[in-house]
């Protein structure tokens, strides 16, 4: 079984938030319905990017890492790569 980590984009305001799972599409899923206290205020999300890792671990690593103040640039490097709405005025 491969794993994920994966970057939303919330279409309200914007900002992304990172996670890890198995199955992106139920993940997102999830989200969207406001199963997850993290996101259920920033409804509706988009899926800005995800990768492909080999294990549980090495998603969860991955994703601290780009939770990380170090991180932080190549998540915003990331997404860019793929672009959609920002935060509306």
């Amino acid at each position: 079984m491969s794993y994920h980590t994966y970057i939303l984009r919330s279409l309200k305001d914007g900002r992304l938030y990172v996670g890890s799972t198995n199955n992106v599409a139920r993940r997102l899923h999830r989200h969207n319905l406001g199963l997850v206290e993290a996101t259920r205020h920033r409804r509706p999300l988009e899926l800005a990017c995800f990768e492909t890792v080999g294990t549980r671990a090495e998603a969860v690593r991955r994703e601290r890492h780009l939770k990380s103040l170090e991180g932080s640039a190549e998540k915003e490097r990331l997404v860019s790569q793929r672009p959609g709405p920002g935060p509306s005025a």
